[in-house]
């Protein structure tokens, strides 16, 4: 490796970390805009959710492929084109005038997205020298659990000051910087004269199986699940193209995706884990939002601001466990901590009420931040630790896959969750409100009175004290279903929570620890 002074490392560390962030704030950024984009675009809020659909699917079709095409073109090549790939879609995004060429688009910045987040890590990995790269990991970690966070921040600051298209727009000057700075910076690290061969059947089905489960689970709530056509051909393919890629990959002596890596226990239990944590780390960036706007009244830009000091705990919390790490600490500790850590977000989350204050989340969200901040690196670190060094970066890949499969996951059943939980929820609140109720009945008078002095038709003031009721309890009914969530949230973590005892901690030689910090954190 050609040593690297301290300035370039630097500017490497700067590019690298930001251009993940700006990957993985994509995934969320939109989410705020979609109102907005289906006024733009004269499209129904069903049909301007294939934006996100259609970025998660390629995403997570090409996080896989990233170890096999870094070696096929080579990784600085196959950096800088992903960077190009991602800045150009983004400008065609912004220029978009159907929603259908927005969606065109933002599957190919998806397809350029995918590639930023594990390449960034081996080229970051690659600029420091061996004692420094439990620190360089623990940077990068602090990006994974920045970018999702910061997504609604500015998705909400842009759509509160200005339109759509800049959400897409701002990510052109730091494409641009990103490309300059690795052509002049990154140095080319792979002997390429001796290509793969491409796995084309390997690809396919790839992307049949896992694209086809990523829009099962992105688009199964708003189909009504199984009563749709759509969802049960695309389980029908899910099924198919899932089981043909694992035969197809088992029988190639140079498969796309090396699934062989699976015999060893610890990345098989890890990425259970890593699911899991990409299940919390999502479903809380998801969750939270809706419950400050659709219950509390907050704006996109407040819900934001108000996540911003959990990720500064992160910013705190990570070089430290890579410091520990780089010391001997078992990642075993780390990854209880966190686990432990996450269940007790879940669990004061759920003792929220209708009168909360943003006092109240400060100590849950800085639980969240401590517990993803624990987890981050002790878990790529106990998923790679039996691996040989060709097969680390092959390892890497198919944990990042977990984790942004986890989070689809955990969206869509935590979607399915709370619709179920709301109407139960309803129906228990609307069985209380009956003429016969003293609390009902005291409760419709003060209404009726208060009203009475603002309506010039007293006629319609039964009318709107029951409209009243009605949003009252359809607010309650979410905040109880959201609470639920979050509580659920934790449950799944204690289903996992025996695996981190079954994985044996080994401890890594020399030559894997240094192929394995330059793959990825």
């Amino acid at each position: 490796m050609v040593a690297v002074n301290r300035g370039t490392k630097i500017i490497i560390a700067i590019t690298t970390i930001s251009a993940a962030i700006m990957e993985l704030i994509d995934t969320s950024i939109v989410n705020v805009a979609l109102n907005h984009m289906a006024g733009n675009l004269g499209a129904s809020i069903e049909d301007v959710a294939w934006v996100i659909t259609s970025y998660a699917i390629a995403n997570v079709i090409i996080i896989p492929m990233t170890s096999f095409l870094s070696r096929f073109f080579g990784r600085k090549r196959y950096y800088m084109a992903s960077i190009a790939i991602f800045t150009i879609a983004s400008v065609f995004c912004g220029l978009s005038t159907s929603l259908w060429e927005l969606v065109l688009w933002r599957f190919i910045q998806g397809l350029g997205g995918g590639a930023l987040l594990s390449t960034s890590q081996s080229i970051l990995f690659d600029a420091f020298p061996v004692k420094q790269r439990g620190l360089a990991g623990a940077l990068f970690g602090m990006g994974i659990v920045i970018g999702p966070t910061l997504g609604p921040t500015i998705g909400g600051l842009i759509i509160d000051s200005y339109s759509w298209p800049l959400i897409f727009d701002i990510n052109v000057p730091f494409g641009i910087v990103a490309a300059l700075m690795t052509y002049l910076y990154v140095e080319p690290d792979e002997d390429i004269s001796e290509r793969p061969t491409i796995d084309w059947y390997g690809i396919l089905l790839l992307t049949v199986g896992i694209g086809s489960l990523q829009f099962v689970l992105e688009r199964g709530e708003a189909e009504y699940w199984y009563d749709s056509v759509y969802i049960r051909w695309f389980t029908v393919t899910t099924v198919l193209g899932i089981i043909g890629f694992i035969w197809w990959e088992l029988k190639q002596r140079n498969p796309v995706v090396n699934l062989r890596i699976l015999k060893e226990p610890s990345l098989t239990l890890t990425t259970m884990l890593t699911f899991v944590t990409g299940f919390v780390l999502f479903t809380s960036v998801f969750i939270f939002p809706l419950l400050l706007q659709r219950v509390l009244g907050y704006t996109a830009l407040e819900t934001g601001l108000t996540l911003l000091p959990s990720s500064a705990l992160s910013l705190i919390i990570m070089p430290i466990v890579g410091k520990r790490l780089e010391a001997g600490t078992s990642p075993k500790l780390f990854i209880t901590l966190g686990f432990l850590t996450l269940i007790g977000f879940g669990i004061i989350m759920s003792q929220a009420d209708i009168n909360a204050t943003s006092r109240f989340f400060i100590l849950p969200l800085m639980l969240r931040g401590a517990g993803l901040a624990l987890l981050m690196v002790p878990l790529t670190i106990m998923a790679v630790q039996g691996l040989k060094p060709p097969d680390i970066s092959q390892g890497i890949a198919l944990n990042n896959m977990m984790r942004q499969l986890g989070g689809s996951f955990g969206i869509a059943l935590i979607n399915n969750y709370v619709a179920h939980r709301y109407a139960t929820h309803r129906s228990d609140l609307i069985s209380s409100i009956y003429s016969g109720n003293p609390a009902f009945t005291e409760r419709n008078a003060t209404i009726m009175h208060n009203l009475q002095s603002h309506l010039a038709v007293s006629a319609n003031v039964q009318q709107q004290s029951y409209h009243l009721f009605s949003l009252t309890v359809m607010k309650q009914a979410y905040l109880l279903s959201y609470l639920d969530a979050f509580l659920f949230s934790s449950l799944m973590i204690l289903v996992v929570f025996p695996i981190i005892y079954f994985i044996r901690h080994k401890k890594m030689s020399a030559e894997t620890k240094q192929v394995a910090n330059e793959a990825g954190h």
